[in-house]
């Protein structure tokens, strides 16, 4: 016979409210518990704390909410919270940023805009490897506001990447005359670039750093005005791309973005060969000594 603990209520399933409210109960409980008394800045009770967690009486008083809602919250009860009440109950739970949004999900609310956790920073050594063991093939990291982060050296040479040119893609994208020479299909291909950056505007509807991009793209290209004033909307995806290199000649690749959860704030940008084409003996050709010696010439030229 089941466990008073393991029968579980009438229409329990992934998926359902009953299966939500009680994945909320664990979770807020294992948050709990793993948070001492002396990191929330209380004595420790000594021989009457039966747990060396928090009581549910402290992260009520700690995060400013009545005790019986927060007994309600983590009974997995259906009540109404607000997002001000979970971002309290969060701190004193000390939520990191994916723990956050999960307890949001749980609560039933639309998690806020995902962050990235200090432990995450220092990714961008990885995400060079990771870029580099593309070669030969291009790829590239941007921020959310597609500031370019990385590249590799296919990038340089494919894309005409560098040092000297506005550091941002969707400004270079209309302003760099050496990347519009190679891009056969530029026209075509404009107006989902950018659809897809006003996606990416979407996700911050309030993120000044965005119309900052917006307004310098507008002053620098009327194409780009133009394009925006449509108000197109299309989420980051892949891109087919026709590049006439000056040395090895026509490249068929398709532009792919990643995401990696733990920084949202970046994206991966990477251009695979298309079949059938001779493109990736080429960007082969392109990498080895051999080709990067013919390629020693002005990028302008």
């Amino acid at each position: 016979m089941a466990s008073p603990t393991e029968i579980k209520p009438e229409g329990f399933r992934p998926g359902t409210k009953p299966h939500r409210l009680s994945e909320l109960r664990e979770f807020l409980m294992s948050r709990r518990a793993r948070i001492t008394p002396a990191e929330a800045g209380l004595p420790d009770g000594g021989a009457r704390r039966r747990t060396p967690g928090l009581r549910r009486e402290e992260v009520a008083v700690l995060a400013g909410v009545g005790v019986s809602w927060y007994q309600w919250l983590e009974q997995g009860r259906d009540i109404t919270v607000s997002p001000q009440v979970l971002d309290s109950v969060g701190r004193v739970l000390r939520l990191s940023s994916v723990e956050r949004r999960h307890l949001y999900v749980l609560a039933g609310l639309n998690p806020p805009p995902a962050e990235v956790d200090p432990a995450d920073v220092n990714m961008c050594d990885g995400l060079q490897r990771l870029i580099d063991a593309w070669m030969p093939f291009p790829a590239h990291i941007m921020d959310r506001y597609w500031n370019t982060v990385l590249y590799n050296d296919a990038a340089a040479m494919v894309l005409a990447m560098r040092p000297d040119i506005v550091q941002n893609c969707l400004i270079a994208f209309f302003t760099d005359p050496v990347y519009r020479s190679r891009n056969r299909q530029w026209e075509a291909i404009a107006h989902q670039v950018v659809a897809q950056f006003r996606s990416a505007c979407s996700e911050c509807p309030d993120d000044e750093g965005f119309q900052a991009v917006v307004d310098e793209a507008k002053e620098l290209s009327p194409e780009f005005a133009e394009l925006w004033e449509r108000r197109d909307i299309a989420p980051g995806g892949q891109i087919q791309k026709q590049l006439e290199h000056p040395v090895v000649g026509t490249l068929h690749v398709e532009s792919t973005q990643l995401r990696v959860p733990a920084r949202p704030d970046l994206a991966i940008v990477l251009h695979t060969p298309l079949p059938d084409t001779g493109t990736e003996s080429r960007l082969q050709w392109l990498a080895s000594p051999e080709g990067r010696r013919g390629s020693m010439y002005p990028v302008a030229g």
